[in-house]
C-alpha cells in the first residue's frame, strides 16, 4: 500500500539520522541530540496513527506527529542560521512538506 506520509516521514528519520552524525562529527551534541529526537519521532507517532483505536486518537497521534514537526523545523532553522553549522535547506524543505501534509490530513480527519 502506497502511503505518502508514511513514505516521506520514514525517509525523512534516515535523512535525520544522517544529518545527526554530521552535527556530531561537529560536536553539535546538544542540537543533535533534539534534532535526532524530534526528527526521527514524526515518523513513529504517524506509523502509531495507523493503528489508532478511534478517530479521535488518530487525530491526536496526528497533531503529535505534527508538533514534533514544528519542532524539527526550529532546530533545523537553528542549524541554518548559526555559524559553523552545517547547511540544513534540503532539510527544512523536506520538513515544510511534512508540516503542510499533517496539517491537511489532520483537517480532513476533523472534518469527516
Amino acid at each position: 500500500m502506497n502511503n505518502p506520509i508514511l513514505d516521506k516521514t520514514f525517509q525523512f528519520s534516515l535523512d535525520i539520522i544522517a544529518f545527526c552524525e554530521i552535527l556530531e562529527e561537529n560536536k553539535k551534541f546538544v542540537v543533535s541530540n533534539q534534532l535526532l529526537k524530534s526528527g526521527t519521532s514524526i515518523g513513529a507517532n504517524v506509523i502509531e496513527a495507523q493503528n489508532a483505536e478511534s478517530k479521535a486518537d488518530f487525530i491526536h497521534k496526528m497533531k503529535i506527529a505534527a508538533k514534533e514537526a514544528n519542532e524539527s523545523n526550529y532546530w533545523l532553522r537553528i542549524c541554518k542560521f548559526a555559524p559553523s553549522y552545517p547547511d540544513s535547506d534540503i532539510l527544512l524543505e523536506k520538513i515544510n512538506e511534512i508540516g503542510k501534509i499533517l496539517t491537511k490530513i489532520i483537517a480532513t480527519s476533523k472534518s469527516k
